[in-house]
C-alpha cells in the first residue's frame, strides 16, 4: 500500500518537507520537495531541519534511534557524557577504537541484552557520529523500537535466522556463488567498511585505490581508515597509465570501483583493468560495488574478487530497511583468506525484524529491477532529446566497454541516471520544485526519487566535484515502477 501510494501519489509539494519516504517510521529517505529545502538542509537552517520527522539513518537519526540514545544516556552516562547505541558490542568497540584514535576517552558496554553502547565525553560527539556515518554499523529503527519496548515487529529469533538464510541463498543464486560466500551487514556502508577492514588487516601498511568518482562516503572511508587511499577520477585515458605506474610502484591492499559509478554512471574499462593488474601487480584484489547495476543486470564476478552492495536500494525497493552485503568470488585466489576473515571478524547477520522485512521485500527483486531499468532508459532517452536539457548521463552511454563487459545477456543498466539542464543555475530550482515525484536522498526505491545530488553529497566541496567532472546543479533520478508514459509526462510538465 505504501509503495502504491508513492507511485501514484508522490510526496512532492512544500508541505511534505521532512516526511519520511515512505511515510512511516521505517522510511530511510526524507522528503526535500523544494530546492531551497536542500540548500537549507545543507546550511543547517533550523526552520527547515526542525521539520524533519526522519532522515537518511546514517546522517539523521530516526526518532526511535534518537530516543534510544537518550535512554542509554539516562542509564549509563555520567554528567557531561553522551552515548551512541550499536547493534552489537563489537560495533561499539570499533567505535571506541576510532574515538580514542582521535584523542578522546571512550568506553563500550553491553546494554539491553544484545546492544552495544559507546559512552564518551560531549566534546567527542562529532567524532563518534563520523564513525556512525562512515562505517554504517548502525542500529535500525526496528531494533531501536524493540529495545524501547515498542511493537515494531512480531519476528522471532527463529524467523530472523530463517530470513537471513533465505536472503543469503537468494543472493548466492543470483551471483553464482554459494550461501557461505554471502555476508550481510546493517547497511551498505557497513559492507564497504567490512571489505576495507578485511583488506587493510590482511595487507597491512598498504593503501587502497579508488577508481572513478564514487559515492562520497566510500572514498572518505578509505581516506579516513587504514593507510589512506589513492584516488584516480578516470576522466582522462592517460589515467590507465597512471594506474599501471602506481601498481608497479607500491603494493596495494585493493582496487575499489563502482559498476556503474554514482552519480556519473561511468564504468572503468574492466577488461583493461584486468590486463593492467595481470601485468603490474597480479595479487591485488578488485572490489566492485554493483549497487546501481544490481546483480540482476550485471555479473561483477567476471572481474571482482569481492562484490559489495547496498541492499537498502533496489534489492529491497520498499525503502524501509537498511542492509548491505559482501559476496566473495569463489574463483578468487584470495577466497580462503577472505572467507576466514569475514567468518571470524564480521557480524554478518541482520537483526531479526530487518531480515524478515528485507526477505519479503526482495522476493520480486529481479522483476522490479527489470521494470526500473526500462523506465530509467525511457526517461533518459526522453530527456536526451528535450531542448531544455544540456546532458544526460546513463550507463548505456557512459558505462562503455567496462559495463558491457559485465552486463548479463539481456541485462539492463539499472534504475539510475543523471542529467543537467541548460541554464542550470536558473532553471534547475524551478524544474525541481514543479516535478511531481518524490524528492530526497537514496535510490532504488519502487517509487521514483530525484535529488540535486552534488548539492546534497558535496555541498562543502563543489569545486572539487566540478574538477572531477560533476556539475553542481546535476539532478540524479532513480526511476521507480510507475507507468513509463506517466513518468515521462510528469517530467515534461515540469520542463514546460
Amino acid at each position: 500500500m505504501i509503495m502504491s501510494d508513492l507511485i501514484h501519489h508522490p510526496l512532492w509539494q512544500a508541505d511534505t518537507l521532512g516526511s519520511p519516504l515512505p511515510d512511516h517510521e521505517f522510511g530511510v529517505s526524507v522528503s526535500l520537495p523544494l530546492w531551497r529545502h536542500v540548500i537549507g538542509y545543507e546550511e543547517g537552517d533550523q526552520d527547515i531541519v526542525s521539520k524533519f520527522r526522519s532522515g537518511y539513518p546514517r546522517f539523521c537519526c530516526p526518532p526511535a534511534v534518537s530516543e534510544l540514545f537518550v535512554a542509554a544516556e539516562k542509564d549509563l552516562a555520567s554528567e557531561g557524557e553522551r552515548c551512541l547505541v550499536f547493534p552489537r558490542l563489537l560495533h561499539a568497540e570499533r567505535c571506541v577504537e576510532f574515538i580514542t584514535r582521535n584523542d578522546f576517552a571512550a568506553r563500550a558496554t553491553f546494554w539491553k541484552e544484545s546492544l552495544g553502547v559507546v559512552i564518551f565525553p560531549e566534546a567527542a560527539y562529532a567524532t563518534a557520529r563520523r564513525f556512525w556515518r562512515f562505517c554504517g554499523e548502525i542500529v535500525s529503527t526496528r531494533q531501536a523500537c524493540d529495545a524501547l519496548g515498542k511493537t515494531a515487529t512480531n519476528a522471532t529469533e527463529a524467523d530472523g535466522i530463517a530470513a537471513n538464510r533465505a536472503i543469503g541463498e537468494r543472493l548466492a543464486k543470483l551471483s553464482g556463488q554459494q550461501p557461505e560466500d554471502v555476508f550481510l551487514f546493517p547497511s551498505g556502508m557497513a559492507a564497504n567498511f567490512a571489505a576495507h577492514r578485511m583488506l587493510t588487516t590482511l595487507f597491512p601498511d598498504r593503501k587502497t585505490v579508488q577508481l572513478d568518482f564514487p559515492y562520497v562516503d566510500v572514498l572518505k572511508l578509505q581516506q579516513m581508515f587504514g593507510n589512506g587511499a589513492h584516488f584516480l577520477p578516470m576522466i582522462a585515458d592517460s589515467e590507465y597509465d597512471d594506474l599501471r605506474a602506481l601498481l608497479k610502484s607500491e603494493p596495494l591492499a585493493g582496487i575499489f570501483c563502482e559498476a556503474p559509478s554514482n552519480p556519473m554512471l561511468r564504468c572503468v574499462d574492466l577488461e583493461r583493468l584486468l590486463a593492467i593488474r595481470a601485468q603490474s601487480q597480479p595479487g591485488v584484489p578488485i572490489i566492485v560495488d554493483d549497487t546501481i547495476s544490481t546483480v540482476a543486470h550485471a555479473d561483477a564476478m567476471r572481474v571482482a574478487d569481492v562484490v559489495t552492495t547496498s541492499l537498502t536500494k533496489s534489492f529491497s525497493g520498499a525503502g524501509d530497511v537498511l542492509a548491505g552485503s559482501v559476496i566473495l568470488n569463489r574463483a578468487s585466489p584470495h577466497h580462503p583468506a577472505f572467507s576466514a576473515f569475514l567468518t571470524a571478524y564480521a557480524d554478518h547477520t541482520l537483526w531479526r525484524g530487518d531480515a524478515v522485512a528485507l526477505e519479503q521485500n526482495s522476493r520480486d527483486f529481479v522483476q522490479r529491477a527489470e521494470t526500473m531499468s526500462k523506465n530509467a532508459l525511457a526517461l533518459a532517452e526522453f530527456l536526451s532529446a528535450h531542448p531544455r536539457v544540456e546532458k544526460v548521463w546513463h550507463a548505456r552511454e557512459q558505462g562503455g566497454r567496462g559495463y558491457e563487459f559485465i552486463r548479463r545477456e539481456g541485462g539492463g543498466y539499472g534504475c539510475l541516471f543523471s542529467f543537467l539542464l541548460k541554464d542550470a543555475v536558473n532553471r534547475s530550482p524551478l524544474f525541481y520544485d514543479a516535478l511531481r515525484v518524490c524528492k530526497g536522498p537514496s535510490l532504488g526505491t519502487n517509487f521514483t526519487l530525484v535529488c540535486p545530488y552534488t548539492l546534497l553529497a558535496h555541498y562543502e566541496e563543489l569545486d572539487w566535484a566540478a574538477s572531477c567532472g560533476v556539475p553542481s546543479h546535476l539532478l540524479r533520478v532513480s526511476a521507480g515502477l510507475e507507468d513509463s508514459a506517466e513518468l515521462i509526462a510528469r517530467f515534461a510538465e515540469a520542463l514546460a
